[in-house]
């Protein structure tokens, strides 16, 4: 372990590949959290293609379910002695509603839930290897959202059009960027800093579900238009910078590292905790059951 260790979740395409090379360049050893084990294993490969000295570790689980995000979170945790830096980058825009086994939303489940849990599960391991950072991918789509009402949207399985699924994803990471500032005042910075950034535009996997995605993806890719590395490099940024050491509790863009505000209305302390505690009494009442 003479290598720091960055945790990285969704990084089997797009923004997540690019900052997994990027830290693996920095001389990280690289965590992939994967669903796909196909996937993982075609990842694997490309990394391995770089140096022959690169260091990368895959833990599968589906993290739309917040039992196995739990479970990887405590395999990640008894696997290394320590973890300087974890990156929670998967998400979802899912254009039609779909539950989960254990009956969320699955968009709420994949960008917010499992994230919180993940992050949960991991957070002894974290504050043992302070100093360690947490970086969050949010969006600006949040802007999207007009009203945020936590227990009501937690829960909230409706089916939805794909017009409407706009506001509903741009809520998930409204509440992404909500809970990293509530989490970023229950942590100590000296020890663990947690900051989210929008990766603005990008030529990902996250919109698949769309008719047509995969031509629209090599279209953009061929006129090189959302080159994943760019989004890529506010993450890393955030994970590894110097510059960043201390920082926490911010939102960042990926222009410039320019500081952003929380979009109404989650940048209220109070309705930020109360997400907070909306989401741990969910979550407990769902192990309870």
């Amino acid at each position: 372990m003479d290598r720091p260790v960055a945790v990285i979740t969704g990084a089997t395409s797009g923004l997540g590949r690019a900052a997994a090379l990027a830290l693996l360049a920095r001389g990280y050893r690289v965590g992939v959290v994967a669903r796909s084990r196909d996937r993982a294993d075609v990842l694997v490969s490309e990394l391995k293609a770089v140096a022959d000295d690169v260091q990368v570790d895959v833990f599968h689980a589906d993290l739309g379910l917040v039992s196995q995000a739990h479970r990887v979170g405590q395999a990640i945790a008894a696997h290394y002695p320590r973890v300087d830096v974890l990156i929670n980058n998967a998400g979802l825009h899912a254009f039609s509603q779909r539950i989960t086994a254990e009956g969320f939303a699955e968009m709420t489940a994949v960008n917010y839930l499992g994230p919180f849990v993940l992050t949960q599960a991991l957070s002894s391991r974290l504050l043992a290897s302070a100093p360690a950072r947490i970086v969050n991918v949010a969006s600006e789509a949040s802007r999207q959202a007009r009203t945020i009402a936590p227990a009501e949207e937690l829960r909230h399985i409706a089916p939805h059009t794909r017009r409407e699924s706009m506001a509903l994803y741009g809520r998930t990471k409204l509440m992404t960027i909500m809970w990293t500032q509530e989490l970023a005042r229950r942590l100590d910075a000296t020890k663990v800093t947690v900051n989210c950034c929008d990766p603005g535009f990008n030529a990902t996997g996250l919109g698949r579900d769309l008719p047509g995605s995969k031509v629209l993806r090599r279209l953009l890719n061929t006129l090189r238009i959302g080159d994943p590395r760019k989004g890529a490099g506010i993450i890393v940024r955030l994970a590894a910078d110097p510059a960043f050491a201390r920082t926490s509790g911010g939102y960042f863009s990926v222009r410039d590292a320019r500081p952003l505000e929380c979009p109404e209305p989650g940048r209220d302390a109070g309705a930020q905790k109360k997400l907070w505690e909306e989401t741990v009494a969910l979550l407990s009442a769902r192990a309870a059951g």
